[in-house]
């Protein structure tokens, strides 16, 4: 049975994100204005809120895909070699085999779309400082375009390597209509400019309206750092840049005691979650759900179960023994009761991620608006263990409790005195079970050239190695391509090494 997406992608150019007095979330639908002209549109400071809650409207790209579930979030982990496939999508199964091409549709989804955002944070970079609005509203609100457009550099970047970096508005007639690739170090630089003047903008520590808040900025930023201590750049000196700027978020967000407020409704931009791409049924809905349930089972109220993203056994065993995460519905499960008959168990044969299926739209309707998480207290307590490990030659004691908290969690014994490169790999290996399927192990890979081999739970050479699928990493798959239709259409672009 084919899926059809096009119910979910957006039919709009903007999409308003506002928080009632009650701090309840609201998504609103706004007209669209292909057309309009810029000189008589930024007038006002509602017209600046609106343009700017319509950038992020771009973050569903992550969740775009076509009728067999080629979406990016699944692009993503196939790259990283630790899921498989269930369904019909051709591209999808090229990826887990390495012979895919240019042509790979979600190599231009993530492409347009990260340009589209560019192209709107340049507009509203140069257009909003002269809105007249209060001083601390107007910084807030350039705060937040300048983390989108770090945001979306920072995957260009990863991705594509080399890419055009455009920092101001683009017409007709602009020299940058067609523009070259930059090198990765200038994209980094900007990035990283980007991130500081989001920092002094005055954005809330946190937030749960779904907007961008301090928290996401220095999260964001100590990726960056420890990303530019890795491959390709090797600024080993960002180490100590990487812990010193995550390190106040690590006390201003709370890990969840329960495994399921990560996928559920009720704590959406609470507790762990530091920024999520939002949803909300009847104005905009997602299909994550269908895309993790086992090919044609019957679990939940869905039209239709893909199988797009289904991780791999091997993986899963990988979890030590009594490992909470890897215990039925925590991260995964392997049955669940038959939609519309409870008192029938359909075994899966294998696991399935549990970690993103939503029981809300599974016992409703089957309409999705379970939230995608970008980041999370995790993470952040990942990025600092790992950062001020490398920086200082041994973990100290904050280092330590971080990871400590999170094994704890999963009901982990203790791990005593470690070498620094033993917790270096312990960090490594919670990086993989507790972001599992995040979209966070092929950045890993890229940086650290290392695969998290299954079984063993060791680490070796990316490009040496095969995964549990059998597959070495091609030294080529370090990056994507560069999109075909992107290289058809602006001759000064060249192809990625290997992608010819």
């Amino acid at each position: 049975m084919k899926f059809n997406l096009k119910k979910y992608k957006a039919g709009i150019l903007l999409l308003i994100l506002t928080a009632s007095a009650s701090s309840c979330k609201k998504y609103l639908d706004e007209e669209r204005r292909d057309n309009f002209n810029t000189g008589n549109y930024f007038t006002s400071a509602s017209q600046a809120r609106t343009f700017v809650n319509g950038i992020y409207a771009n973050l569903y790209m992550f969740q775009n895909g076509d009728a067999y579930g080629e979406s990016p979030f699944i692009t993503l982990e196939l790259f990283a070699g630790h899921a498989t496939t269930l369904g019909q999508s051709v591209n999808n199964k090229q990826v887990i085999n390495q012979t895919t091409s240019p042509t790979n549709p979600g190599f231009q989804t993530v492409w347009s779309n990260s340009y589209a955002a560019i192209a709107n944070a340049n507009v509203a970079l140069k257009r909003i400082p002269d809105i007249a609005m209060p001083d601390a509203d107007k910084k807030k609100l350039l705060g937040e375009v300048y983390f989108m457009r770090a945001f979306f550099y920072y995957h260009l970047v990863r991705l594509y390597g080399d890419v055009p970096l455009i920092t101001e508005p683009v017409t007709i007639t602009s020299e940058t209509l067609y523009p070259e690739r930059s090198p990765i170090a200038s994209v980094y630089d900007l990035i990283v400019s980007d991130l500081k003047a989001a920092k002094e903008s005055g954005l809330p520590a946190t937030d749960q309206t779904g907007r961008v808040s301090l928290g996401a900025v220095r999260t964001l930023l100590g990726s960056v750092y420890l990303t530019m201590a890795g491959y390709p750049l090797q600024k080993t000196e960002n180490y100590a840049l990487a812990a010193a700027e995550v390190l106040p978020v690590l006390t201003q967000y709370t890990l969840f005691d329960n495994y399921a407020y990560l996928h559920d409704n009720a704590h959406k931009n609470q507790g762990e979650l530091i920024f999520q791409i939002n949803y909300l049924v009847g104005v905009k809905e997602n299909a994550i759900p269908q895309l993790i349930i086992p090919f044609n089972l019957q679990v939940g109220a869905y039209n239709d179960k893909l199988g797009a993203m289904i991780p791999t056994t091997q993986f899963v065993a990988s979890y030590p023994a009594g490992d909470k995460r890897a215990k039925e519905r925590e991260f995964y499960f392997n049955s669940y009761p038959k939609d519309k008959d409870p008192n029938t168990i359909l075994q899966f044969g294998g696991p399935a991620l549990y970690k993103f299926f939503h029981v809300e739209s599974a016992l409703g309707n089957g309409k999705s608006d379970e939230n995608w998480t970008l980041f999370r207290l995790p993470e952040a307590q990942l990025i600092y263990a790992e950062a001020q490990n490398e920086a200082d030659g041994a973990p100290n004691a904050t280092a330590i409790a971080a990871l400590e908290a999170i094994r704890h969690r999963a009901e982990l014994p203790p791990l005593g005195a470690l070498s620094q490169t033993a917790f270096r790999e312990e960090v490594w290996r919670q990086r993989y079970h507790e972001l599992a399927y995040e979209d966070k192990a092929y950045f890993d890979i890229q940086r650290t050239h290392k695969i998290f081999v299954v079984p063993g739970g060791t680490f070796a050479e990316a490009t040496t190695t095969p995964n549990e699928q059998g597959v070495t990493m091609k030294a080529q798959y370090y990056l994507w391509p560069i999109p075909q239709r992107e290289i058809n259409t602006n001759p000064k672009l060249k192809q990625n090494p290997g992608w010819q």
